[in-house]
């Protein structure tokens, strides 16, 4: 849920930020959406947009890529994605870019709300497929700008083995260390290719029960797609995930890098001692899936 004031942003802020750069804006009511990110605070702008603010330096240069290549991504893409209003900049006591964007209607996806989970896979398969389909010239390619998403996992070797250390006798250090040297023997030959980063429930909407918009492009960029195929085990299972699978038509080494990104992912936070019930579920599903690749 959302705080208001976290990371020293809070609607004051916003409300000051609004006033001071798009004073024709600045007596609608500003208000904390009711689930939020962490790289992005968000709040609601009347009630037809949003305001959207980097909490820290480190997500700062998302800013002025989503605000760039959004507006060109859109028109092919399967479902709506955020549309840029205003570009704000920094003011007010605030040191980052931030933007204005139209409000897309929907709830954030879960199990619970969506109807059927099988045809949510491929609807965000499907997605993935026009996004990859998009014109990839001169787009942003893996850097610290989205965390070396869409590069190969290697980045993150070290970390990833730190993780298998601390986690000796919690997990199954063997049998992850092996889904690990599995993703990391793969590699990325083609060409260059959009990926959004971050497909996750957070950043899938859903109205009716299905697939109603994508947001976040703070993580994109042009390069290896198998980053976004995660969602295979953080939300997928059984039908869904063969569905999704089917659907991105992912080869054996892409689908064995996108076990490494799930499984980085997952040890790293379970070490640092968080979301200790979800993050093992996710490890179990990759070992699981791993086991049935051999």
């Amino acid at each position: 849920m959302a705080t208001d004031g976290r990371g020293g942003i809070d609607a004051g802020l916003v409300r000051r930020l609004v006033k001071a750069q798009f004073p024709q804006w600045a007596e609608l009511p500003v208000e904390p959406v009711k689930v939020d990110g962490w790289d992005n605070r968000t709040y609601r702008l009347g009630s037809t947009m949003t305001v959207r603010l980097p909490s820290a330096a480190a997500y700062a240069g998302a800013v002025g890529k989503e605000n760039e290549w959004i507006p060109r991504l859109a028109p092919y893409l399967p479902v709506p994605v955020p549309e840029v209003l205003g570009n704000g900049v920094p003011g007010e006591g605030y040191e980052f870019h931030w933007s204005v964007r139209r409000w897309l209607d929907g709830e954030t996806s879960s199990l619970e709300r969506i109807s059927d989970l099988t045809a949510f896979a491929g609807a965000v398969g499907e997605f993935l497929l026009a996004l990859q389909a998009c014109d990839a010239t001169g787009g942003p390619v893996p850097g610290g700008h989205n965390f070396h998403r869409g590069g190969p996992p290697a980045y993150y070797d070290s970390e990833t083995r730190a993780a298998l250390v601390a986690l000796e006798g919690r997990v199954e250090v063997e049998a992850a260390a092996e889904v690990w040297e599995a993703a990391l023997a793969s590699s990325f030959d083609g060409p260059p290719v959009w990926f959004h980063g971050d497909i996750a429930s957070g950043n899938l909407l859903v109205r009716d029960g299905a697939l109603s918009a994508v947001i976040d492009f703070g993580t994109s960029g042009v390069g290896d797609p198998a980053c976004d195929l995660v969602i295979a085990w953080t939300m997928f299972s059984g039908s869904s995930r063969e569905a999704f699978r089917r659907t991105v038509a992912a080869d054996s080494g892409t689908w064995a890098r996108a076990r490494g990104w799930a499984l980085w992912k997952a040890l790293i936070v379970l070490a640092d001692g968080r979301d200790e019930e979800i993050n093992r579920l996710v490890i179990d599903e990759v070992l699981a899936d791993h086991q049935l690749s051999l």
